[in-house]
């Protein structure tokens, strides 16, 4: 049986022991310095951040600063070597107690804390109690734990730690001093990274530590963990590690290459985009990766276009910061804004598909088709230009640049698109101006508002519309008494939708004609009058006193006074049907014109 010590991973190896080995969190080492050295040290912290920023390892720290041994009192410098900063650092200090709420959730494992902060430290100066991931604790536990943290015995520090601050009850923060740890930056870890590799005696090459830094995603934890795994990649003592050992290792396509398929898809060849892709792929690049790629592409050069002193990133070489700079001058904001959306699209449709090299497959061929589509304010000036009878002889390209299919010189070898291929080809002029389509009349409006049940506009428009002026695509109304003030709004826009057509309605100060209610009132009182004035009918309200005529129907007007009848009576009529009343019989009562409020009469 083997003797050898246990190896012990990087990011536990190369853990800050003080505050001075905390690498990008300068304003929390000041803060908290200050606070040490002059005495005036919270009774709870709160430490935030995403992971691997280093929380719980400034946790530690803070512990031992209070309890460590070589001075008189807390220190910004804990020694390293006393006992209670060795027991700390091994997790064996019976007054340092920490805690995962991510596994003691509940009411009663904060029972436990409450309960023993009575006591006083065994050995340590301080009872100190860590508690990571906080946010996961129980609303009952947070409430349990309020009276504690917000008067705890003079001997008693709290300092939490979580990722999702945002879970942590107010009345929690309201009583904690919140320090956010930042992410790490590009440049602060690849010179950590390049500490850590000497000091292992490995030799490995800046682009691959670039590649490291930008996978790990400001996490130092992360980025120590990739490179002990990027360090098992070196086969001869000697050589350096080589960025392409740690890309495979990644799953990640070469930036050269992302920029080659990048190109490829914004000059419009598919062909050549999908082959690129295939021979990513063979080499084991993931097809979600490289989607992913080219959206952080679309994203560096785009942001390159409005600030070109951000194309200075330490994790990109100078190759790709040049290619980089050159994409960003030649393409256009719209091109870039639009492949963005659809490769967030495309991530977003990759579990979804069968398998990811279909979804990626497809992404690339949306991107290709519309690459050569111009932005909508040249398609607008180029339609505009061919209706005025000149037409463009190129059209712009994604990148905003005249030029035509193919290359032309050196500076339109690529990106670059014919207005032939952009545009759909020229209708014919007609001789004659078209006729207009769509409703010709108030009536006809109110007709199509029926057919396509917009009941309420219909009834707005009939009781409060006068009009002024109809004509086609445009209405002018005087708004009548009580008309709502977006009736204009709501009659253009269903009108637009329904009849296919834009219509304009705009409200007028000058008078306009009756409402379409309005006239039909009219009507009605006219043909009430009409009836009431006929032989027939007046002998019949005669005979009824208190009788009136309600509603008329009219079914092609009134007929005339007819003879007297020598049998004395009303010679008998067919029964007409409730929806087709037949034709005009000449008696107003035959044919359903009049009814009587006649208490003899049945319902």
């Amino acid at each position: 049986m083997s003797d050898a010590p246990a190896y012990t991973v990087l990011a536990r190896k190369y853990r800050p022991a003080r505050f001075a080995d905390l690498i990008g969190q300068a304003p929390l080492v000041r803060t908290l310095s200050h606070a040490f050295e002059a005495g005036r040290i919270a009774h709870a912290f709160v430490l935030t951040g995403v992971r691997g920023v280093g929380k719980t390892t400034t946790a530690r720290i803070i512990a031992k600063g209070l309890n460590c041994e070589a001075g008189d009192g807390p220190t910004v410098n804990p020694c390293g070597v006393c006992e209670a900063c060795r027991s700390i650092a091994e997790g064996r200090n019976t007054d340092v107690l920490e805690m995962d709420a991510a596994s003691n959730t509940s009411v009663n494992d904060v029972r436990e804390i409450i309960d023993s902060v009575r006591y006083r430290a065994s050995s340590a100066r301080y009872k100190v109690y860590i508690i990571d991931e906080v946010h996961m604790l129980s609303t009952s536990a947070f409430n349990a734990l309020l009276k504690t943290l917000e008067e705890p015995p003079e001997h008693v520090k709290f300092i939490f730690a979580t990722t999702e601050i945002r879970k942590v009850p107010v009345t929690v923060l309201s009583r904690c001093q919140r320090f956010d740890l930042r992410r790490i930056e590009p440049e602060a870890m690849i010179a950590h990274l390049e500490r850590v590799a000497k000091a292992e005696g490995a030799l490995i090459e800046p682009q691959a530590l670039g590649l490291i830094t930008r996978a790990s995603e400001g996490s130092v934890r992360d980025a120590l963990s990739l490179l002990d795994q990027a360090l098992t990649l070196a086969t001869d003592p000697g050589a350096p590690i080589e960025a392409a050992a740690v890309r495979a290792m990644l799953g990640l396509a070469d930036r050269g290459r992302v920029i080659d398929l990048f190109e490829a898809v914004m000059r419009g060849d598919a062909a050549a985009a999908l082959a690129e892709l295939a021979r990513q792929y063979a080499d084991g690049a993931d097809p979600t990766l490289v989607l992913r790629d080219l959206a952080e592409l679309t994203h560096w050069i785009s942001v390159i276009r409005v600030s070109p002193d951000m194309a200075d990133d330490p994790t990109v070489g100078p190759d790709e910061r040049a290619r980089g700079q050159d994409l960003a001058r030649r393409l256009g904001m719209p091109a870039l804004t639009r492949a963005w959306q659809m490769l967030l699209k495309a991530i977003e449709e990759v579990p979804l598909a069968p398998n990811a090299m279909m979804a990626a497959e497809m992404a690339l061929i949306r991107l290709t088709y519309v690459a050569d589509l111009p932005p909508p304010g040249d398609l607008v000036r180029q339609l505009e230009g061919r209706k005025g009878g000149v037409a463009p002889a190129h059209s712009p390209g994604p990148n905003g640049a005249q030029g035509a299919r193919g290359p032309s010189g050196p500076s339109a070898q690529r990106l670059s698109v014919a207005s032939a291929q952009a545009l759909p080809a020229p209708v014919p002029q007609a001789s004659e101006p078209q006729a207009a389509t769509g409703p010709d009349s108030l009536e006809a409006i109110c007709e199509l508002l029926r057919q396509h049940r917009e009941l309420r506009l219909l009834d707005a428009v009939e009781t409060f519309l006068e009009l002024v002026d109809l004509r086609p695509g445009l209405i002018e109304f005087s708004p009548a008494p009580g008309a709502s003030t977006d009736l204009a709004g709501r009659l253009a826009e269903t009108l637009t939708r329904l009849a296919q057509t834009r219509w304009s309605v705009v409200v007028s100060d000058a008078r306009g004609a009756p409402t379409l209610r309005a006239q039909r009132d009219d009507a009605a009182r006219r043909h009430v009058a009409e009836a009431s004035a006929h032989p027939l009918v007046a002998a019949a309200l005669a005979t009824f006193p208190g009788a009136e005529v309600q509603t008329v129907r009219p079914l092609g007007g009134l007929p005339e006074p007819a003879a007297p009848d020598p049998a004395g009576v009303l010679a008998p009529v067919p029964e007409a049907d409730d929806d087709d009343y037949g034709e005009d019989t000449g008696d107003p009562f035959a044919d359903g014109l009049i009814d009587m409020d006649d208490p003899f009469e049945e319902s």
